[in-house]
């Protein structure tokens, strides 16, 4: 079995609160970071860890946290991502809902040594459930002595606040996210400069993840070598992944990074195999924004090699065989799922979620979503495949954020691996609309309105 490092306690009855969490270690490693270490030495230890950012991006923590500008006099802040808006990942949420205060912890450790002494969480508006649960643990920590002034006796202070955010995908990516936070629209910002130098309000900032956040407490408890002897390579510690789809055990399951994507799939330990005794027909390893990969290419790397679940491991082969760990929304599709039907679905979620802004995405993804609605409704040409990866080809790199690069790469990887599916909708219209919708017949994608009669 797995060690677990955020999820230890995680069964614990009443963990959720502050005195069980307290009783079980918890506030730990505040003791020993506010009392026995300095910001940079805690800063060294998040490097040596080899942590890398659990929201999708995987850039090291440690580096980016050297990264944050300290002028004389100069606010600093730190903010929690909690927007968690990809499609198919819900592992923050569930850590936010069963044991708020390991985040808790992590934002104090975090912030003492980022120099704040204000910080923010920012919670998808659509999250009330966990924005209330997370205000209470604010509030039993801050009754204990871990937030406000002179935390711990030591002299530090700092002030947590939980911040609904506006119900947009797009406030994900941390420089709309820090726009919105202001109380503007939640439009990316075009950088540089980036947030470590001019963030929230004008002053450096760092944006993490809330599993990143969450992380940072087994790295101060254990050490940071510790935590990188877990994993492979550059991929170490622990990865909570959200597992969905057609698999038997649905949930969020943490992970050593080096498990082989076969076990995580297969073994009862974790997602327990593809329901009903069907086979796999592919695979969206990190959320909706990464390639999408066909059974064959997910259990073996173009070498051969069994592949892992890591951030290497997933990569290999680029985006013509290889797909991302990106935020671990793991999401199986078992031999009849529709592919066209699937990336059109999450093409109307780009489209919905596009802030406008870069003309490329804005127009690319409602064409996208276009085309992929006349396929999958029986009325697409073969020209419309080529079309498709045209418009995605114009989308990718060609946006201030990562946005573009999302609906662009699903559509791509579909059609690289799936192409004949995609051409069996254009050859077989009807079995198309059987198989997918029950219908029997050549159905227009969209009723007709009856004319006005006086």
């Amino acid at each position: 079995m797995g060690r677990k490092l955020l999820l230890t306690n995680i069964n614990v009855p009443g963990i959720n609160t502050f005195d069980v969490y307290r009783k079980n270690g918890g506030y730990a490693s505040v003791e020993k970071a506010l009392k026995k270490m300095t910001p940079d030495e805690i800063v060294e230890e998040v490097k040596k860890s080899g942590l890398r950012g659990r929201g999708g991006a995987g850039f090291p923590t440690g580096m980016k946290w050297s990264f944050l500008a300290k002028p004389e006099g100069v606010a600093r802040y730190l903010v929690c991502n909690a927007d968690e808006s990809e499609p198919g990942t819900f592992k923050d949420r569930y850590l936010m809902t069963y044991i708020p205060h390991l985040l808790i912890e992590g934002m104090i450790v975090s912030s003492f040594a980022l120099g704040a002494k204000v910080s923010y969480i920012y919670v998808r508006g659509e999250m009330m459930p966990q924005i209330r649960i997370l205000e209470k643990a604010i509030a039993e920590a801050k009754n204990a002595g871990f937030l406000g002034k002179n935390i711990l006796g030591t002299g530090y202070e700092l002030e947590l606040y939980v911040q609904p955010g506006g119900g947009a995908y797009i406030c994900g990516e941390e420089t709309a996210l820090l726009e919105s936070l202001e109380g503007k629209r939640g439009n990316p910002r075009i950088k540089p400069p980036f947030p470590a130098v001019a963030g929230l309000y004008g002053c450096p900032t760092v944006v993490n993840n809330v599993e990143s956040i969450a992380a940072v407490v087994p790295i101060i408890n254990e050490g940071g070598e510790e935590y990188a002897k877990i994993g492979v390579g550059r991929s170490t510690g622990t990865k909570l992944i959200s597992a969905g789809g057609n698999v038997k055990k649905p949930g969020v399951y943490e992970i050593e990074l080096g498990v082989s994507c076969e076990e995580f799939l297969y073994s009862d330990e974790y997602c327990g195999g593809i329901a009903n005794g069907k086979r796999l027909k592919a695979v969206v390893a990190g959320g909706s924004s990464v390639p999408i990969v066909p059974a064959n290419l997910f259990l073996k790397t173009i070498n051969n090699e069994p592949r892992l679940m890591t951030y290497e491991s997933l990569a290999d082969g680029g985006f013509v065989s290889g797909t991302m760990m990106g935020s671990g929304g793991f999401i199986a599709f078992d031999e009849d799922q529709c592919i066209v039907r699937n990336t059109w679905n999450f093409t109307r979620f780009y489209s919905h979620e596009s802030c406008g802004q870069c003309s490329p995405c804005r127009e690319g993804t409602g064409w996208m979503e276009k085309v992929l609605h006349r396929l999958e409704y029986g009325h697409g040409k073969m020209s419309d495949i080529d079309l498709l990866v045209d418009v995605a080809k114009k989308i990718e790199g060609n946006t201030i954020c990562p946005l573009g690069d999302a609906a662009a790469w699903p559509v791509a990887s579909a059609i690289r691996h799936f192409r004949d599916e995609f051409e069996w909708h254009v050859t077989n219209p009807s079995e198309a609309l059987t198989r997918n919708f029950g219908l029997a017949h050549y159905a227009d994608p969209l009723p007709k309105k009856e004319p006005v009669t006086s």
